[in-house]
């Protein structure tokens, strides 16, 4: 009987193991196709109310987000090995040194420096790894809730400005390019009040920080204080009752501010409601007492068209944006003198420049961008939000330090003040803007009902928003 010999032996042996690697391997494969038929099978074993192809298609997804979680779980524990490889070289390299002659102090002190240096960039670095998984499970488990509460129709242009009271009774006024401004009952969605008295686009709406009075800012060259928001006896308020909620009109104003070449962009109050500044397209910004409606201050320096104006909430401060794509922030504390400042951080025009109740500026552009300064070092912001649509009109929630963004593109996006996106308000066929999103305004005093939004769709949005402190603390 032949004897067979030990190469011929090995051969075989090697033979074996490279038949049973491919089987295994042809197994393997046949198991990864078998896949979605294993899982047709599961789906129709199961009882669910959703059809079979959305099921199917929801299975897919799911296995993909299984596979790229499980490429980052592999890749992690590679990551680990290497370190702990790494870790162990760099220890025998360091028991050679310590077992050498003393002469060799310096160079085991550098040794040592160099393998704690290595060592901890390769530990900081599994961690940034580790911590984008952390992160999107994090985003999974708490989502932000937006909830679209009422809707506020009647006007018959486009709504470019809105924003709510500050007192009681809280109600929302809006700016239309039909000429009028309205006000509204929050809850119900019902007009209260309409003021006509405009010649022209109603292009802002502010109210007074302690009484029951607005200011509106006009295309007509000029802006209108009226004091007359009383709803107790809205009944005998001058005018018919015209329009789809038949509310009763006003229209002759209580004050009107005439100085501006131009239209009239925005109108705020300032800190104590005995002035208010004006912004216009003549490129100047105007400061008038409230009670002898006189010029106080021309505001000039802006070389195009003025956007925006706002004002500090408890500061005599005023910040103007402009096309010329600057924004200017205007001093009022000393009243000898008056201070401004020019901040050139975009590159198209400055839509709007909103200041928080801290010491911060936000500012959005027609460069699909938003900046967050520091007033005591705005040298450079803070953090940037590049988006992929102009921005118009911002705000900033005073409790929550949100910051809504409405875009040209209909869309309206939260963000905190460090940059990171919270949420997008739903938008499709039934719900949300269906043209451009001009405005938005915080509502701090209801829960129910805390942001608003408007647009050329001529329509007011009144929005639910949850944000778990979860998310803001990303």
């Amino acid at each position: 009987m032949p004897v067979e010999s030990g190469n011929s032996a090995a051969a075989r042996q090697v033979k074996q193991k490279r038949k049973s690697h491919s089987l295994s391997i042809r197994r393997t494969n046949s198991t990864e196709q078998d896949r979605p038929g294993m899982q047709r099978d599961m789906l129709e074993g199961q009882d669910s109310k959703l059809p079979m192809a959305l099921r199917s298609n929801l299975m897919d997804l799911f296995g993909q987000i299984e596979r790229e979680f499980e490429n980052l779980y592999i890749e992690n524990l590679e990551l680990r090995r290497e370190i702990d490889s790494l870790n162990e070289r760099l220890a025998g390299e360091g028991q050679t040194v310590d077992g050498g002659d003393l002469s060799k102090g310096a160079l085991k002190t550098k040794a040592s420096h160099s393998t704690s240096q290595l060592s901890q960039k390769l530990k900081t670095t599994y961690k940034a790894s580790t911590s984008k998984i952390v992160s999107s499970f994090k985003a999974t488990t708490s989502r932000a809730v937006c909830q679209l509460v009422k809707e506020y129709v009647g006007h018959r242009d486009g709504i470019w400005d809105l924003a709510v009271t500050r007192v009681q009774p809280l109600v929302l006024g809006t700016a239309s390019a039909d000429h009028c401004s309205m006000l509204w009952s929050i809850e119900t969605g019902k007009c209260l009040l309409k003021y006509a008295g405009h010649a022209g686009s109603v292009n802002s709406i502010k109210f007074h920080p302690t009484e029951q009075m607005a200011l509106t800012a006009s295309g007509d060259q000029t802006a209108s204080l009226d004091d007359d928001v009383d709803f107790s006896d809205k009944d005998e308020a001058d005018g018919e009752a015209d329009g789809p909620n038949e509310c009763p009109t006003i229209r002759i104003a209580t004050t009107t501010l005439k100085s501006h070449q131009g239209v009239v962009i925005a109108a705020d109050w300032l800190v104590g409601g005995k002035q208010v500044v004006t912004a216009s397209w003549d490129r100047a910004a105007n400061l008038y007492d409230v009670e002898t409606s006189e010029l106080v201050h021309a505001l000039t320096g802006h070389d195009q068209e003025l956007t925006h104006c706002c004002t500090h909430p408890t500061q005599r401060l005023v910040v103007t944006s402009s096309r010329d794509t600057t924004f200017r922030l205007w001093d009022f504390r000393d009243p000898s003198i008056h201070s401004v400042n020019v901040f050139q951080g975009h590159t198209d025009t400055v839509t709007s420049a909103v200041f928080t109740v801290g010491d911060n500026v936000v500012s959005g552009s027609d460069d699909r961008t938003v900046k967050v300064w520091d007033l005591k070092n705005m040298r450079s912001p803070i953090a940037t939000i590049r988006t992929d649509s102009a921005v118009n009109r911002i705000s900033v929630s005073a409790n929550q330090r949100i910051i809504a963004l409405p875009h040209d593109n209909r869309q309206v996006r939260l963000f905190d003040m460090s940059g990171v996106r919270l949420a997008r308000l739903p938008r499709s066929n039934r719900q949300g803007h269906r043209r451009m999103v001009c405005c938005s305004a915080w509502n701090e005093e209801n829960q129910a009902c805390n942001l608003f939004t408007c647009g050329f769709d001529r329509q007011a949005i009144g929005w639910n928003i949850n944000i778990p402190a979860l998310l803001q603390e990303k």
